[in-house]
């Protein structure tokens, strides 16, 4: 490889990109000795990339007597959110979605969060005379759906807080309590076990699994989910519906720009 390859086209924005990275990257604020020493770049040039990002909304600190700790802001998040609402999902993973439609004998659907809601955004429909209610453009109640519960459990809690005062009831026989302790304790689950499922909570006889994917910076961008008769969705099935739903949100990550461990 020639070496005029290797180079960086440009050093300082390599160094200014590095230094936001380290930042989001990082699971605690770091002083400006701590970022320059984790981002490998010298002391003065990071000042320099740090108090950019500060003027331009992309960093901020916290002055504690003379220190002064760093961290990125959400500026960034809307940046990738404008990004991923520009992107056609329905046509991000087709294939894949239709072969896991095929595989599991139920329909897969991708949906997103807006607002409170969840909006369906694509549909791999199954033939046959019984279709199940949901299509492209149709809106359910986030808590109420397991695309919701998928998108909520990796939310921050910035974001998560503002949804928790509008929690509604279910209508089907296993809806459980709106309350945020035990929403709370749900999504923890759903974060740890990493998909989520509904059995009967918006209405009778309907149950659905879904599993959340991620945009680049690992923000939540929205979930893949399959829908069928609670009878039907037995254990074993469910367990093929998760296993099938991870590797599929796995793969439409990888395809937004997230890093797939």
């Amino acid at each position: 490889m020639d070496s005029t390859e290797e180079r960086s086209p440009s050093p300082a924005v390599a160094r200014a990109l590095t230094v936001l990275e380290t930042l989001v990257t990082s699971d605690e604020e770091l002083t400006l000795t701590a970022l320059a020493k984790k981002a490998k770049i010298p002391l003065a040039t990071c000042a320099s990339i740090v108090y950019t990002l500060e003027q331009r909304d992309y960093a901020s600190r916290r002055v504690v007597g003379r220190s002064h700790f760093w961290r990125p802001t959400l500026r960034l998040y809307g940046l990738a959110t404008q990004l991923i609402r520009k992107v056609d999902l329905s046509s991000v993973a087709n294939r894949e979605l239709r072969e896991v439609a095929d595989r599991l004998g139920m329909p897969v659907h991708i949906g997103v969060l807006t607002g409170t809601s969840i909006v369906y955004v694509a549909k791999a429909a199954l033939p046959g005379f019984i279709q199940f209610d949901t299509y492209p453009g149709k809106v359910s109640h986030f808590n109420l759906t397991a695309l919701g519960k998928a998108i909520a459990a990796y939310l921050p809690d910035d974001e998560l807080t503002p949804l928790l005062g509008h929690l509604e009831q279910g209508y089907g026989p296993k809806a459980k309590p709106v309350n945020e302790e035990t929403f709370r304790a749900e999504l923890a689950k759903v974060h740890k076990q990493g998909f989520a499922i509904e059995d009967q909570e918006e209405q009778a006889d309907i149950a659905c699994v879904a599993a959340p994917f991620f945009a680049a910076g690992e923000h939540v961008a929205g979930a893949v989910g399959v829908t069928s008769f609670a009878r039907d969705l037995t254990r074993d099935k469910r367990k093929q519906a998760q296993t099938a739903l991870v590797q599929l949100a796995a793969t439409i990550s990888q395809r937004l720009g997230a890093e797939v461990v």
